[in-house]
């Protein structure tokens, strides 16, 4: 029996905040896949090792957990004002499809060291010590990020003492700025797509259940916690090990879906697992974390729990963190109540492994709010670099 022989594609393998993903530049991959479309999809999926009916991607880069099934692609940006392009796919783990929809506010940290490494920014930008400020076009919404990165001896600078809950090793500070943040999805763009800051909502079996809905970062669904039966300080095992707890967040999450505008029919929210992102919020309450780490009321704002791809995250998506200092700013939204009310430019949440800051500038335009910046830092560092290698007919 005669058989295709494996192609190698240059690759890097990057930690971006509390996720991992393969990048590539969009020059490196086969003709085939440098457009949109089935060729790159299944290229995607055989790297990252899906579909997998195990759920554990052994034949493939994936890690098995939403945060670890992800892929980039980054070239030259084809928008004025912008140094490079950057486009993320969602790769899922035991189905055979690739999530376009949304942007990875995680892995947003790991697109300017990359472009930097990859030789995408020209030298004469990168000092010999000092910060790159890289502005980058996130092509899946149509947004800017811009992102600081710190520069030593000429290289990206990837080691330092910034800790990072949810990371367990310290690297170097990376500032972000999500410039915009509204996503231009919903409802002609609003940030609140039904026009409220708290909506009653029917979901079949649950009943009426009040949710803020919000565009801004990523396309997020807010509950209260204890009127779902929660109280916002449980860890992964207390959702993902009780299938009819997924079950009746997913529930939510495509009737939500279906509120925001998102998806035309309930079966949609099937083939759109990235978005909307479904959370859970409460008041600041002490807890220990996955880690055994204890967190104090007193040092944080709120708790808040988010799914992603239909599971509890292990921390919190960058992108859902951009969404939730965001409402937080907006007086009367769930997560504003949540904090305590009240103008804030900024909160601390406590989410399964720890707290995170994050802020948000907000304005009321015509009657209308809009964001005009997201803010936080993350960390990121290069894993591995070489060549990632798929059977030649597999794309």
């Amino acid at each position: 029996m005669r058989t295709v022989p494996q192609v190698k594609i240059p690759a890097i393998y990057m930690r971006g905040g509390t996720s991992k993903g393969v990048f590539f530049r969009l020059d490196d991959l086969p003709p085939a896949a440098q457009q949109p479309g089935k060729a790159r999809d299944a290229l995607l999926l055989r790297v990252i090792g899906s579909p997998d009916p195990y759920q554990k991607q052994i034949d493939g880069m994936g890690g098995a957990t939403s945060s670890t099934s992800k892929s980039v692609i980054v070239s030259q940006s084809s928008q004025p004002d912008h140094d490079i392009d950057y486009l993320f796919g969602q790769v899922s783990i035991d189905k055979a499809f690739v999530d376009w929809s949304g942007n990875c506010g995680n892995l947003s940290a790991a697109v300017g060291p990359f472009a930097i490494h990859s030789g995408l920014i020209p030298p004469a930008r990168i000092p010999e010590n000092g910060t790159v400020t890289v502005r980058i076009w996130q092509a899946n919404i149509g947004k800017t990020i811009i992102a600081h990165v710190p520069i030593q001896d000429g290289q990206v600078q990837e080691t330092g003492d910034f800790e990072l809950d949810g990371v367990t090793f310290p690297a170097a500070e990376v500032p972000i700025e999500f410039m915009d943040p509204a996503a231009d999805d919903g409802d002609a763009g609003s940030m609140f797509p039904t026009g409220n800051l708290v909506d009653d909502f029917e979901v079949p079996g649950l009943g009426r259940l009040q949710a803020t809905f919000i565009n801004a970062g990523i396309p997020t669904i807010f509950v209260n916690a204890e009127s779902i039966g929660y109280t916002g300080t449980e860890l992964q095992g207390a959702i993902n090990e009780d299938p009819k707890a997924l079950a009746m967040f997913e529930l939510i999450r495509a009737h939500g879906a279906l509120k925001m505008g998102l998806i035309r029919d309930l079966q949609e929210a099937e083939s759109r697992q990235h978005t909307p992102k479904i959370a859970f919020v409460g008041a600041p309450q002490s807890y220990t974390t996955s880690s055994g780490k204890g967190v104090d009321s007193a040092d944080i704002d709120l708790v808040v729990r988010a799914l992603s791809m239909g599971k509890l995250h292990h921390a919190m998506m960058g992108t859902a963190a951009v969404a939730i200092g965001t409402a937080a700013a907006v007086p009367g939204t769930l997560v504003n109540q949540a904090a305590g009310g009240g103008e804030r430019s900024e909160v601390t949440f406590g989410h399964p492994s720890g707290t995170l800051r994050v802020g948000a500038e907000v304005a009321q335009v015509n009657g209308q709010w809009t964001a005009t910046k997201a803010l936080m830092s993350r960390s990121a560092r290069i894993l591995m670099e070489g060549w990632v290698r798929v059977p030649g007919d597999s794309f």
